[in-house]
């Protein structure tokens, strides 16, 4: 039973993960018909909000048990906590806007170290051997995935600094996804996360497209970060129905909710070398129907990256021993 369990929780958690790689490779065909980032990300988080709460609604009234119900103090907390998935999708979406999603997901997989760095000062203790060298080699995996030893490669530095502003609020919300709350169901807790998310979003589709139309004073704002007024229009509803519901589908709902099912039963180390498939799916995607080109090295960085992955979440001797007994 147990091993069927753990096979489960493989299986949902590689589906969900090889879903959420697909999910640049969508938003990028997006730019390519003229939608902004604020449509996309809008359309994502209003869609995937509305497909969680119709969840939401048919598991409160199809369960047989009362279902627990957060305190104002978890309200506040998730999201806030929530913030930092909206910054993720926003973050994560400017850097595909100016670099390749081959390179833009490497970037983001710079939270495999990131997280690393956070829990050394959260508990105030170095980081041991394995984990140290599992950091080197994701450092250059990504020097070979991003191709930078080619001196005839130039990657524009606002998508590198968003896809690294990417892989922190990523960090961020690993972090306080598994820590606070656990005690809610998944659903619930979801869409109290994704309605912090959502707050971020709905600002930057304020401030970067439509505050600007209706209001001189904040296009002048706008105008003093970027001369490029492209953006400025009234938004496309067209992007619901075009895009919007595979990337709410794709990135708000059917990947938590595996995540959620699969790593319970498969662990968090085993969960976390599975769901590293986001990584190879993400270029080969970019690779299929965008024609990115990936080069033979760039792949050699991919296998070194996921090889740190698995090196980091890999037991040790200790804890095998320790399960062992118990």
């Amino acid at each position: 039973m147990m091993k069927k369990n753990i096979l489960k929780g493989v299986l949902f958690v590689g589906i969900g993960a090889s879903i959420y790689g697909m999910l640049a490779t969508f938003v990028k065909l997006a730019y390519q018909e003229g939608y902004t980032t604020s449509e996309v990300t809008t359309s994502q988080f209003a869609l995937g909000l509305t497909g969680l709460l119709i969840l939401n609604f048919i598991q409160t009234i199809t369960s047989k048990k009362i279902l627990p119900s957060p305190t104002s103090k978890e309200i506040k907390n998730l999201m806030l906590a929530g913030t930092s998935l909206g910054c993720t999708s926003l973050f994560y979406y400017l850097s595909v806007q100016y670099i390749n999603v081959s390179i833009a997901i490497v970037l983001l997989m710079q939270s495999v170290w990131f997280s690393v760095v956070v829990e050394s000062f959260i508990t105030k203790k170095l980081p041991n051997i394995r984990k140290i060298i599992s950091v080197i080699i994701v450092l250059t995996g990504t020097v070979l995935a991003t191709n930078l030893i080619n001196t005839e490669i130039t990657l524009d530095i606002k998508g590198i600094f968003w896809g690294l502003m990417a892989a922190a609020s990523y960090t961020m919300t690993m972090f306080t996804s598994n820590t606070l709350a656990t005690h809610l169901p998944v659903l619930r807790k979801s869409i109290i996360m994704l309605s912090g998310g959502s707050v971020v979003i709905f600002a930057f589709l304020f401030f970067a497209q439509l505050g600007p139309l209706h209001f001189d004073g904040l296009k002048s704002v706008y105008l003093s970060f970027t001369d490029n007024t492209e953006h400025i229009h009234a938004f496309r509803y067209s992007i619901l129905w075009k895009y919007g519901f595979v990337l709410a589908l794709f990135g708000t709902i059917i990947p938590p909710v595996l995540f959620n099912i699969g790593f319970p039963n498969a662990g968090l180390g085993l969960g976390s070398i599975v769901s590293s498939l986001e990584l190879p799916v993400s270029v080969t995607m970019a690779f299929i129907l965008l024609g990115e080109k990936v080069i033979f090295i760039q792949w050699v960085g991919i296998v070194l990256i996921l090889f740190a992955i698995v090196l980091m979440n890999l037991p040790s001797r200790k804890e095998v021993i320790a399960e062992k007994i118990s």
